[in-house]
């Protein structure tokens, strides 16, 4: 009999949705980094925080996130899972809304992101994140050329 090979588990956290679940989602991709010897857990961290809060606003049932490193990629996958319909939706920028930029920010963190349908129904939000931490330009203060 030829011998059997099993895929290394992936680090999953089941969380109730509740305003406490992005923070617990922070910590554990923070420890996911640790144990992986991994320096700069930034914007996976702001990203898991995107992806949760929306879980829990917009989503339906427990918020379930895994965090795996992609080695041939340079990145770390984070994944949100929940068991809403409704998809992400990025809004166009408006400087007068009070809320509404998250999906807009994480997409300038992230290398990609995209979502998938859970067979059961809901869905999974997913991120591949950057090793390193983004470099941003700010752009300039309208009129003035300054930042």
């Amino acid at each position: 009999m030829p011998p059997t090979t099993t895929a290394p588990e992936v680090p999953t956290l089941v969380l109730a949705p509740s305003g406490r679940a992005p923070a617990l989602a922070r910590r554990f991709v923070a420890e996911h980094f640790r144990e992986c010897s991994l320096d700069d857990d930034y914007g996976a961290r702001v990203v898991v925080t995107e992806l949760v809060t929306n879980a829990y606003w917009h989503g339906e049932g427990v918020i379930v996130v895994r965090a795996f490193l992609d080695e041939g990629k340079g990145a770390v996958m984070v994944e949100v899972w929940d068991q809403g319909a409704g998809m992400p939706v990025v809004r166009t920028e408006n400087v007068g809304a009070t809320s509404g930029r998250g999906l807009l920010m994480m997409s300038r963190l992230v290398r990609e992101w995209g979502t998938r349908p859970i067979t059961e129904g809901g869905k999974i939000v997913w991120a591949r994140c950057p090793l390193e931490r983004p470099r941003f330009v700010l752009p300039a203060s309208p009129g003035t050329g300054k930042v």
